[in-house]
């Protein structure tokens, strides 16, 4: 399938990931693709403006949980492939407002699910054939890590906050779906990612941005939580392959093999701003550091075991976590129209997560 000129629909395609997948499938491919989004607080269209003037790309403004408007979409654009990546994604927010992360990546799954298998079923089986829905998920449905082993496609569920169960029940939404009606889905489960264009309420690019308005850097707890960072870059191409390659009904972690802890990656960004931005009056930005009360419930380690999608699709990333991070501090420091004007109109750097 992968020489063909494919139909994708990606949902969520002005989020931070989805955005990354939409560029490179246009800017890599002969593929035709519609972003459907709804332009939650979190997308931006700007980080498409690259591609926006592309014959090949459409954009159709619409809520996943909408069945109307969904099945519209996939009436108008006919799609060979759906790549689900819409959802609520920030674990502080699905603590304040659990309700709005069960509507969206529950219902909306469910939704989209639907809308997918009366297309797939009405499709000639030449088409049958290369159909995929493809669901885009988390390693933190898998819960917490020890300070040994990693997530593999095996792995117990064992989702602790609202927004991981919330992506763990459209999951087993999304395989039975598959087991049940038979239709051709593709799961992945990705670590955390980060790189440019990502939204400024998540760890890493809030920490470029208060360092360089001169704020404090809160670091929950002691900074000793483990994240396996994942260069978002690595993933599109990750997706990219899953969608392409990948055997219907099959799971595929993807990780960047970069696991630190919170304290390291900020103190980290603290360095690269030392060398590209350094401070007026000479000290470091690591004087910037303070902890603060931890996130209730807050998993010890996360850590991805990516060796299934290496042997079977042939996948690796390309980034270290030093290489990616340079990259993605100077995307900030080069960029910084692109966030100051989210600042001007969201409260994307306040302190959530608070009410457990």
């Amino acid at each position: 399938m992968a020489s063909e000129s494919l139909r994708v629909l990606v949902t969520g395609g002005a989020g931070f990931i989805g955005s990354a997948l939409v560029r490179r499938l246009i800017g890599q491919t002969d593929h035709r693709v519609l972003n459907l989004d709804k332009l939650t607080y979190a997308a931006n269209l700007t980080s498409l403006a690259s591609v926006s003037g592309d014959p090949r790309y459409s954009f159709v403004k619409a809520d996943i949980c909408d069945a109307a408007a969904v099945a519209e979409a996939f009436r108008s654009f006919d799609p060979d492939v759906i790549v689900h990546l819409a959802a609520e994604s920030h674990v502080d927010r699905s603590i304040d407002a659990p309700g709005e992360f069960i509507q969206t990546n529950v219902v909306g799954t469910y939704t989209l699910l639907q809308a997918a298998l009366r297309h797939f079923r009405a499709l000639p089986a030449e088409r049958q054939e290369r159909f995929r829905f493809h669901h885009v998920s988390t390693d933190e449905v898998f819960g917490s890590l020890g300070a040994e082993g990693y997530f593999t496609e095996t792995t117990r569920y064992d989702p602790r906050s609202p927004y991981s169960a919330s992506k763990a029940a459209s999951d087993h939404l999304t395989q039975a779906w598959h087991h049940t009606y038979g239709l051709p889905v593709v799961l992945t489960n990705c670590s955390n990612n980060y790189g440019p264009y990502h939204f400024p309420e998540k760890l890493i690019p809030l920490m470029i941005i208060k360092a360089l308005a001169g704020e404090r850097l809160p670091v929950y707890g002691k900074g000793d939580n483990i994240r396996d960072w994942l260069f978002v870059e690595d993933h599109a191409e990750a997706l990219h392959l899953v969608f392409e390659r990948g055997t219907p009904g099959e799971s595929y972690n993807v990780g960047g093999a970069s696991e630190r802890t919170n304290i390291h990656v900020v103190q980290t960004i603290c360095g690269i701003l030392d060398r590209l931005r350094p401070r007026g009056d000479g000290n470091s930005y690591v004087e910037q550091i303070s902890f603060v009360t931890d996130r209730p419930g807050h998993d010890q380690r996360y850590a991805i075991d990516a060796s299934n999608i290496a042997a079977k699709l042939g996948w690796t990333p390309r980034n270290t976590f030093e290489t990616g991070i340079e990259q993605t501090v100077r995307w900030y420091l080069d960029n910084e129209s692109w966030w100051r004007d989210i600042l001007s109109r969201t409260d994307a750097a306040a302190r959530r997560g608070l009410k457990g």
